[in-house]
């Protein structure tokens, strides 16, 4: 029995040894880490072009990135990228806006006009914060003079 608890007592001390190199293994690997990161706070932001559609005015396209740095392995990419068919393209295809109700019509200009909010603008694109549109009122009708009305009596 004394040689059977000698043997577990050495296995116990090996799986200890075992145990401890593998953690300071662990923790050596973890203490590389940070190393990498400060290569990496060498390169710039990525700065990004505005998104081209591959055809027409939306849909999907590409857009362009560059960055600076001495130690950056990448320094440009190209990244795909989509422009959402139903935005108002009139103020920039990445900019989207929640627009109010149109206003009364202007009868000096036969204008109408809306104010809107900016609501999303897709990978940092320069949107103003608010927008004004105008349209033609459409037909301005004239109210029609209102005149007697003559009812006759149904004789029963």
């Amino acid at each position: 029995q004394p040689s059977q608890q000698r043997r577990m007592f050495t296995a116990a001390l090996l799986a200890l040894v075992f145990i401890l190199a593998a953690v300071s293994t662990t923790e050596a690997g973890k203490k590389e880490k940070p190393e990498k990161k400060v290569k990496k706070s060498d390169c710039g932001e990525w700065q990004w072009s505005v998104c081209v559609p591959t055809s027409g005015d939306c849909g999907l396209g590409t857009r362009e990135g560059t960055r600076t740095g001495a130690e950056c392995k990448q320094t440009t990419k190209t990244q795909k990228c989509k422009i959402p068919c139903n935005w108002k393209k009139q103020f920039g295809a990445e900019c989207k806006y929640q627009f109010q109700a149109w206003g009364e019509c202007d009868l000096n200009t036969a204008l109408k006009t809306r104010t809107g909010n900016l609501k999303r603008a897709l990978h940092n694109a320069d949107c103003q914060k608010t927008v004004t549109i105008s349209k033609p009122c459409g037909k301005l009708t004239k109210p029609k003079p209102q005149g007697k009305v003559h009812l006759q009596k149904a004789v029963c």
